[in-house]
């Protein structure tokens, strides 16, 4: 098996894993689903970062980056069964399928039908960018009202904007609080999340530097997601712009001391930032593992598209593909 990060489907869990239908309900359980754990880079494979939580009678997207819609609607899930969308930073390959999600959910077939704006809440600034996806569709908005009699409404955002540390949803007994994470000096506002639902809990780390902050937001939590950066040190130094990006991020050995200071029942890798150069190949996963191994001897798992973990009496993780 080929062992890189790019273009494999592989998970290293560490617990007694039990597989469940996808369908079925469970009461009093937070389900999670990876739609999307890869980084900028045009893969079909590894989508670019949305996590998809299920609390209750609420369905939150975390992120929408490239071909969230598409994971969706794999779930078999239509795109109006969004109740709100969460954006963790501004970065391109955090947002680039909000417009996808937003105006595809509001077509007839099957997969949209969405009679209301969409709900969006993150950092200040968001509400500038949705009112320029607003005015850039405008004339496909235009010709669709007219031509297909789509509610005009419903082709809007309902932006909710905030600024530091709090509950930011609190509805149907679904809390998640808004915590700022360093993604570096120049790349704010920078935001992760905690969910809580029924005592379970999960936190989306959202992109960061090793965090104190996170891991004080990450106290008790049942699963924590977190994004990750491996490479070879000989890429940054040849590469400065290499050097920038690594150092905007996490990497294993880092990852591990906020897991093994948080401990959760299940920390999951997600958002692979995997660097590599023509004559330097990517770190394999199994190497990512070995590397967070030097710092955490917990419960652990790689994240890949479509992984599900199901938070109840029990910590499960399954496929949804």
């Amino acid at each position: 098996m080929n062992s890189k990060l790019t273009g494999v489907i592989l998970v290293s869990v560490f617990l007694t894993a039990a597989v469940f239908s996808a369908d079925r309900a469970y009461a009093q359980t937070l389900r999670v689903t990876l739609l999307g754990t890869g980084r900028p880079a045009p893969l079909q494979d590894r989508f670019e970062a949305a996590t998809l939580v299920e609390a209750g009678t609420k369905t939150l997207l975390f992120d929408a980056g490239r071909g969230a819609s598409i994971r969706i609607w794999q779930l078999g899930m239509p795109l109006r069964n969004i109740d709100a969308v969460f954006v963790t930073h501004f970065h391109h390959d955090h947002i680039s399928g909000l417009a996808d999600l937003w105006l595809t959910g509001w077509l007839p077939p099957a997969f949209g039908q969405r009679v209301q704006p969409l709900r969006v809440l993150g950092p200040t600034g968001l509400r500038e960018i949705t009112r320029g996806l607003e005015d850039a569709y405008r004339r496909d908005i235009d010709i669709r009202v007219a031509d297909e009699n789509l509610p005009r409404d419903a082709a809007m955002f309902d932006v909710a904007e905030f600024s530091g540390r709090g509950v930011i949803y609190d509805e149907d007994d679904v809390r998640v609080t808004a915590f700022p994470v360093d993604h570096g000096e120049l790349i704010k506002p920078a935001f992760g999340y905690r969910v809580d639902y029924q005592g379970r809990s999960v936190l989306i780390s959202g992109d960061t530097k090793f965090d104190e902050g996170l891991i004080e937001a990450g106290r008790g939590v049942d699963v924590l997601i977190h994004e990750v950066l491996v490479g070879d040190d000989r890429l940054y130094e040849q590469n400065r712009a290499l050097a920038a990006i690594r150092d905007h991020h996490t990497t294993p050995e880092q990852a591990g001391m906020i897991f093994d200071a948080v401990r959760p029942k299940l920390a999951v890798y997600t958002h692979l930032v995997n660097l590599s150069a023509p004559n330097i190949p990517a770190i394999g996963l199994d190497d990512l593992v070995e590397q967070t191994r030097r710092t955490y001897r917990g419960p652990l798992a790689v994240g890949h598209d479509l992984m599900t973990i199901e938070v109840g009496e029990s910590t499960a993780v399954y496929d949804r593909r």
